[in-house]
């Protein structure tokens, strides 16, 4: 079985077998009671693989390890006290680590099945960023029809997933990304306005202001992957008894946010880690992603992958990432040819 392998921790996008990540053939992993296993057609990559393999991830596996947590394919085997699945079940299913593989053994609770007319691979770009938006929007945030919601970092696949799913609530949607490519992406979405940050700067006009030109009476829920100053800038623009969800950190900047900001329109904070929920609130995670299942079943969302590479080429996938390129998500394949 091959996989790639963190040898060391490191840039993501250093090359194969220089210290940090490399591919390797290796045993089948062991199948737990309660696990299947899944031969692996595609596997997702999230901004926080990269900063797993850097080390600046909350969870630090120990080295070695293989990364990544999400996956789609089909299951071969089922262990002990599995009777939600069986062989030959196409799945999306995500893990702690163990995703960058041929093989992946997941738990049983944590597989959900690939609805009708849905591509295999592209099942693999659902479970973590429409889970996180779908939890974030409809549990932490509890949005409402007419509301208005701002989406920072809005082109990435996390961003994305918020949008779609905020536009589907009836909600208006004002989203956040930069460069003129990605702001035609964001149009084509749906988005009702989009803010070039990009654009706003060159013009030397502070991200709040723009945003406010989009949402003048301010918005009702902040969904935020960026961190840094954009949260600043974002808080400057909501609506008395805003939601403000805190979902990441892909600047690489984790704010200090001093409490008298949300004190003075009734702000309230949430912070989402939708990985946590397996653990504490089981329930609510699998109702969401039975939603959101049949809402792609519906043709109600839609998976904007934006690159495939093969499993020998993660580097440059995690470049694209790293680079702020990306427009949707990207996936990396069992088949020998990348299809970009």
């Amino acid at each position: 079985m091959r996989a790639i392998v963190c040898e060391g921790l490191g840039d993501a996008r250093s090359p194969l077998g220089t210290g940090c990540l490399a591919l390797k053939e290796g045993p089948e992993p062991n199948l737990p009671d309660g696990h299947v296993r899944v031969q692996v057609a595609a596997a997702s990559l999230n901004f926080p693989d990269a900063l797993q393999i850097k080390g600046e991830y909350q969870d630090k596996p120990k080295l070695p390890f293989v990364p990544g947590s999400e996956v789609s394919g089909v299951v071969t085997e089922v262990a002990s006290g599995v009777k939600s699945l069986r062989v030959g079940d196409k799945v999306c299913a995500v893990r702690q680590t163990g995703a960058f593989a041929e093989q992946a053994v997941v738990p049983a609770p944590a597989a959900w099945k690939v609805p009708e007319g849905l591509a295999l691979e592209d099942a693999a770009a659902i479970p973590i960023v429409y889970g996180t938006a779908d939890v974030s929007l409809r549990h932490r945030a509890q949005l409402k029809p007419g509301q208005t919601v701002l989406v920072l970092g809005a082109a990435g696949g996390v961003g994305v997933a918020a949008l779609q799913l905020a536009k589907l609530a009836g909600a208006k949607v004002v989203a956040v990304a930069g460069g003129a490519a990605k702001a035609d992406f964001l149009r084509a979405q749906g988005a009702d306005a989009v803010v070039d940050s990009e654009a706003a700067a060159a013009a030397k006009t502070p991200l709040h202001k723009a945003i406010k030109q989009a949402a003048p009476k301010g918005v009702d829920v902040v969904f935020d992957p960026v961190g840094g100053a954009q949260l600043f800038e974002a808080l400057k623009c909501v609506a008395w008894g805003a939601q403000y969800l805190v979902i990441g950190f892909a600047s690489g900047d984790i704010p200090k946010v001093p409490a008298n900001l949300l004190l003075v329109k009734n702000t309230t904070m949430h912070g989402v880690f939708w990985g946590s929920y397996m653990m504490h609130q089981p329930r609510v995670l699998a109702d969401s992603m039975r939603q959101v299942l049949e809402w792609f079943a519906q043709g109600k969302l839609r998976v904007e992958v934006f690159a495939r590479f093969p499993l020998e080429r993660v580097t440059e996938a995690f470049q694209v990432i790293l680079d702020r390129r990306v427009r949707g998500k990207v996936l990396l394949t069992m088949a020998p040819q990348a299809r970009l």
